[in-house]
């Protein structure tokens, strides 16, 4: 029974079910890595750090040294965790001054449960736009519709929140407004 087994859910079933992936879902089953020019920029499924000001931040990660993927995980840290409380204050008052009249969508202020998030909320985009549209020398409305036109809906019209891929908007935000321009 231990060959049959070791056979049949060490190697058959892990082949079946890679087959299958490759053959149905080829994008997916790879990573739903993104290349652009003949090089991978990262991946569809998979937050990243973009800390200049002509780019679209992500929320913040918890894992590692920030979307380290070897230690995904949210920090543990409880509502009167002081190191927390220091963090999102800090973070808070950095972003209050980059858009002091608007109120701060939680999701730049917080980590999410993987630390690896590749999305924010549409509020947390059109919060940034104002930074965005001085760096770029663009106007709001044109972040505005880029924005709108990468934000995806609810999965099945009813699971889950809007949501922005801040990778995808980036790679299209300088396709059509390079930095320098």
């Amino acid at each position: 029974m231990l060959v049959i087994f070791t056979a049949g859910l060490g190697i058959v079933y892990p082949l079946a079910v890679w087959g299958v992936g490759q053959a149905l879902f080829p994008h997916q089953a790879n990573g739903s890595l993104i290349v652009r020019d003949g090089k991978v920029v990262g991946s569809e499924l998979l937050g990243q750090t973009f800390s200049s000001p002509g780019y679209f931040h992500s929320r913040p990660s918890a894992a590692g040294n920030g979307y380290d993927a070897a230690a995904s995980g949210g920090s543990n840290l409880g509502p009167t965790s002081k190191k927390l409380i220091d963090r999102i204050s800090a973070d808070a008052e950095q972003l209050h001054q980059e858009n002091p009249s608007s109120r701060i969508p939680a999701d730049l202020v917080t980590t999410s449960g993987s630390g690896l998030d590749p999305q924010i909320s549409p509020a947390s985009a059109a919060f940034q736009i104002p930074r965005i549209a001085t760096a770029r020398r663009m106007t709001t409305a044109e972040l505005e519709a880029l924005v709108s036109r990468f934000t995806e809906g609810r999965q099945l019209g009813f699971l889950g929140e809007p949501r922005v891929n801040v990778l995808m908007l980036n790679l299209e935000l300088d396709r059509v407004s390079p930095m320098g321009k």
